[in-house]
This record gives structure tokens, sequence and C-alpha cells, in this order.
């Protein structure tokens, strides 16, 4: 393969990627059905606007409040499960949001355990007392929180240990308690990473269907679903999806404004490591209770109640049924995987043989795919195949009397697209980190030895890979697996995942038939998050951090 071929492939596969993307803004002035978006405006739209807004500001603050709180425990003091909680704290990531929303509304809704346990305890009837309703804004906000707050606590707690002590100490020498310490050096220090997480974190909010559709909860992302399947408006959906990426749009923008000229970087040379203050008494007890309450509502409670349910009523769904959705679901990610590392392999090797700004922006482009919503990627990805299949078969039609069918958009080659385009950032930034690792020494002797590129690729770089490879095909397969927006507006017909079937069968107040299968999504999403779990409980040993005994001085300050 030839430079310039390496080059070429790489192009089409960035304009393949942002081909959804573009479909979407190509129909953001196309005519639709006269009167609808009209109608929409005066009706529901600023009802969309207004919660996805809403939605925005109760999960920022909560999963800053969160993340930011339990990465600052777990990374500087010592107390009681400190070591257990660095990891636990990662688990609710393997919980889609959509599955705690079914699990919460069982648990807490007038028939449910809860209130009917009140209502035994107390006497009373419904109209003796008032319990918040959790299908509401605010529990599809509370359910956010706890899923999402594991973005922030990862880079926040990765910024705090690797931060020298110097900053604190300085802090300290004059005259700041520990509280003033961390509002007025720690986390400013940390705000990159704060920032970049809850960006994360607001992203798949707003991408998100599965709970605020089953919370009731109207927003841009129910709304493209309702245009697309309940009106048939493919222009509406598109122009909905592209006020949405407005909103993604203005996250990202707010995240980089936030920066300004602010540079965060280490100064000094000589860095030591933060050494973590240990607490007794009420402090030690009152940091547990605060480190357990997120991994507790966010992880512990929700995959115990499904357990329960799979164990103690049973599943109908399991048998032949349950192997055939778990069979389409591991061929879907199987599929995407496998495809997807030997794309961004080829992106990210393109830019390291050709470095400069088109390589880079190309990259860009590529990856574009994560910010976007799944549900606008499903829209702009059908509306250019479906036209596609439609010229394909009129063009058969008229040349030899035969129909092709829906080729692409009625089997899985479309939702495999799909997939590629929404999790290809996580494929790309996986493997180029891993493509760093080899040193350029080494392509240079393989050239001295005869080596082309593709050889030395298959020779030298894919071996040292070998590990980030199977990284990055092993984060896309769980990230294909939870996904529902894209797979309910583009699976096949009679083609089920345990995705789909969760949010179908818990749609129809099965969650019991559902538990299985949320139960096998939730298992395979731990996996990465126990590697992750262990390069997070090897990091404190490898900053060396002794513990520090508190300090009167300290403490006087404080107070």
């Amino acid at each position: 393969m030839r430079i310039g071929r390496l080059t070429t492939i790489a192009t089409l596969i960035g304009a393949l990627c942002a081909l959804p993307v573009a479909a979407v803004f190509f129909n953001l002035f196309a005519a639709g059905t006269p009167g609808i978006w009209q109608h929409l405006a005066q009706t529901v739209l600023a009802e969309y606007a207004a919660n996805t807004l809403w939605l925005l500001v109760g999960v920022g603050a909560g999963v800053i409040a969160v993340g930011v709180g339990t990465a600052w425990l777990t990374s500087m003091h010592e107390f009681p499960g400190r070591r257990m909680f660095e990891w636990a704290l990662i688990l609710p990531l393997a919980m889609p949001a959509y599955v705690i929303a079914f699990v919460y509304t069982d648990l807490l809704q007038f028939v449910g355990p809860v209130q009917s346990w009140l209502r035994e305890l107390t006497g009373w009837s419904k109209a003796d007392y008032w319990f918040p309703d959790v299908r509401s804004l605010g529990g599809a906000i509370a359910v956010f929180i706890f899923v999402l707050y594991p973005y922030v606590y990862l880079l926040a707690r990765g910024a705090f240990l690797e931060r020298s002590a110097s900053p604190l100490e300085a802090g300290r020498t004059l005259g700041l308690g520990n509280t003033a310490v961390f509002f007025r050096v720690a986390l400013p220090l940390a705000r990159p990473a704060v920032v970049a997480g809850t960006a994360l974190a607001l992203m798949e909010t707003i991408a998100d269907f599965g709970a605020v559709s089953y919370f009731g909860v109207p927003t841009f992302t129910t709304g493209i679903y309702q245009a697309w399947f309940s009106m048939g408006e493919r222009v509406v959906a598109a122009q909905l999806s592209a006020t949405l990426l407005g909103f993604v749009v203005l996250v990202l923008l707010l995240e980089r404004v936030s920066r300004g000229r602010k540079r965060f970087h280490e100064t000094s040379q000589r860095t030591r490591a933060p050494s973590r203050e240990r607490l007794s008494g009420l402090p030690a007890a009152a940091a547990t209770m605060l480190c357990a309450i997120p991994f507790t509502l966010g992880f512990l409670l929700p995959a115990g109640l499904l357990l329960r349910m799979a164990v103690g009523e049973g599943d109908a769904q399991l048998g032949p049924r349950f192997l055939q959705l778990a069979a389409n679901s591991v061929t879907l990610a199987a599929l995407t995987s496998a495809l997807l590392v030997v794309l961004a392999l080829l992106m990210a090797y393109n830019a390291r043989l050709h470095p400069g700004v088109f390589s880079v922006n190309l990259n860009r482009v590529a990856a574009l795919g994560y910010a976007v919503p799944g549900l606008v990627i499903a829209v702009g990805t059908l509306i250019p195949l479906a036209q596609l299949d439609n010229a394909l078969d009129a063009w058969m039609r008229a040349s030899f009397g035969i129909s092709t069918g829906l080729l692409l958009t009625g089997g899985i080659v479309a939702l495999v697209l799909a997939y590629v385009v929404r999790f290809f950032s996580i494929g790309l930034q996986t493997v180029d980190a891993s493509l760093e690792k080899v040193r350029p020494s080494m392509e240079d002797a393989a050239r001295s030895l005869g080596c082309g590129p593709v050889e030395s690729l298959l020779r030298i770089h894919v071996p040292i890979m070998a590990r980030g490879l199977f990284t990055a095909a092993l984060l896309i397969f769980v990230e294909v697996m939870k996904e529902l927006p894209a797979t309910l507006v583009m699976r096949p017909f009679n083609f089920d995942t345990l995705a789909t079937q969760v949010y179908t069968l818990a749609h129809d107040e099965r969650l019991a038939e559902a538990s299985t299968a949320a139960l096998a999504i939730v298992a395979v999403g731990v996996i990465p998050l126990i590697a992750i779990s262990h390069n997070i409980a090897r990091a404190r040993r490898v900053t060396g951090a002794e513990l520090l005994p508190r300090q009167p001085a300290a403490e006087a300050s404080a107070r």
C-alpha cells in the first residue's frame, strides 16, 4: 500500500463518519409537511428546550458536587473503606441510565415496596401523605447524577493525585485551613479535569432517550423519536436533531470558553505527591458515608434489586429467547468493535506517517460522532442510506426488472455504520495512545531493513499495540451492548437486542422479565471497569505518598 493510498482511505473513513452529521444539517432548511414545524414551535418546542436546559443545569451541578467531593476524599484522606471506594465509585458507569430509571420506578412508585411499607407502618392512605414522584424531571436529574458522576470522579481524582503537594503546602503556610486550601488552591488547579468530566456527563445526558422517555420528560431526544415514528416526518426529525446538536455545541463551547487563557500545568520540575490526611471519629464516619451513598444508589442497590427480581420472581424470557437476544447483541458488538478498531488503526497510522493540519483535522472530524447523540446519528444515517436504497432499487427495476429491496437499511449494515460513527472517538483515542508507545527508532530500523508501511504496521506496530487494540475493542463492545436510541430506531424488523428488550419490557411494566437482560448488560459493562479500577488501585502505590497525621495548626486555622 502506497502512502497516498493510505491517506485516501483515511479521507474516505473521515467522510463516512461525517456523513450522518452532514445529512442532519442538509435537512435543516428542507421543506417538510407544511405547518408541522410551526405547530411544534407553538406547542412543545419550548418545553423541549426548557426540560433539556434544566437537565443540563441539574445534572451539571450534581455530578460536580458528587464527583469532586468523592475524588477529594479518596485522594487526600485516609478513612475506613477508602481503598474499596476508590474503585467501587466507578461502577455506576456500568449501569445504563434507563436501567436505573426502571429499577427506581419499580421501587418508589405508589404500589412499590417503599410506599407500601410506609402505608403498612403508619396506616396512612394515599391522601394522608406526600411522596416525591420519581417519574419526573427531578427524578431524571437524580438518576443521571448517580450514573454519570464517575466521569467527574475519575478525571478529578487523577488531577488531585498528579498535582504536586507544593501548592497545597504553600496555601497552608499562608494560614489557609483545609477547606480554604480545597476551594482556593486544589479545586482551581483541577478545573480543566472537572470541566472535561462535566462536559462528558452533560453530553451523555443530552444523548439519553430511555430514561427521559420512561419518566415522561419531553426533551429533544423524545421529540425526535416521536417525529420519526409517530408522525413519519423525516425532515422534522432532522431539524429537531440539528437543534439538539446546537445544545451539544453549546456545552463544548462553554467548556472551551471556561478555560480562557488560563494554564494549569506544573511549573516545578521537582514534584512530590500530596500526602493523605488520616481521619478518625466523626469526620471518618462522615467521609465513609459520603462515599457510600453514591456507590449504593448508583450501583449496589439497583444491581441488588435486579438480582432479587431475576432470582426471586423469575424471568419468563429466560431460555431460547434470551439466548437469541444475547446472540444479536454480541454479534452487533463484535462486528462493530472489530471493524472500528481496524478503521481507527488506519486513521491513527496515517496521522503518524503524515503529521500535519490535514491529518489532525481529519481525525477530529472522524471523532465528532461521540459528541453527537445516538438518536441524531440514527436519523442522519437513515436519511442518505434510505435515499441510496431507493435509488438503487429504482435503477435495478428500470434496467433489469429486479427489485433489490432495502439492502442497506433493511439489515444490520446501517446499524453497524451508526455504531461506528457514534463510537469512533473511543477507538481512535485508545489506538492513538497505544501507537505512541512505538518508538520512531523502531520504524527507522524497519525501513532500513526494507519494510514498507504495511509490513511495518503488521510486524512491528500491531504486536506492540496488541493490548491497547484489545482494550479499544472491549470498550467499544461494552458501549454497543448498552446503546439504546440508535438501536431502537435502526434495528431490522424482528431483530431485538438485550437493550431494546429491557426497554420494551420495562415500558410494559414487566421489569421482572427484563431483569435478566439488564443484569447481562451490567455484567458486561463491569468488565472494563475492573481493569480501570485495578489501575486506580495501583496509582496510589506509584505516587508513594505517605499518610499524614492531622495537623493541629491546620485544624485551628480551618476553625
